[in-house]
């Protein structure tokens, strides 16, 4: 199972977060991982959920650094700016704060199945997503300042 996630932050507005799976069942012929339209569709569907321009924040998965992406970027300039953290430099990325609040909450789990174990982190991904107080917790530790952001696109942090 793979996931990829998003938090979005703008001034004066509740924090966001969006997610999506990716499950591989070792079907032939079915993709492993995330492929760079998956990718760009995830882009497209925060852009449209949020409803406004949209400043996009990745680290520097090789996928995300696929020239299908600067295409993608290029041809949706009028509402998307991507910037590359720099490399291997979790703490500066809040979307690595959702993945420890996952991990830890599924310490003690034990699935009985890929169904199962699937069922049960779309739960916990849905509560935190009810719970700014967790996706604005995950802010301070990274040193972004939203005080400046007021009037400007979401922010959108994605791994």
């Amino acid at each position: 199972m793979n996931i990829a996630g998003a938090v979005c932050f703008r001034a004066g507005h509740r924090p966001r977060m969006f997610y999506k799976l990716h499950v591989h069942r070792g079907r032939r012929g079915e993709p492993k991982t995330f492929a760079g339209s998956d990718y760009r569709d995830f882009i497209r569907m925060v852009h449209r959920q949020l409803g406004t321009p949209v400043v996009w924040v990745w680290d520097n998965l090789s996928v995300h650094l696929q020239q299908e992406i600067f295409d993608f970027e290029a041809e949706h300039k009028d509402w998307l700016i991507i910037f590359h953290l720099p490399p291997y430099a979790p703490e500066i990325n809040p979307q690595e704060g959702i993945w420890s609040l996952l991990k830890r909450s599924l310490a003690d789990f034990a699935a009985a199945d890929l169904t199962h174990l699937t069922r049960v982190i779309k739960r916990k991904l849905k509560k935190t997503q009810y719970r700014p107080h967790l996706i604005t917790g995950c802010l301070p530790t990274t040193g972004l300042d939203l005080d400046g952001l007021i009037n400007e696109p979401d922010v959108a942090n994605s791994t």
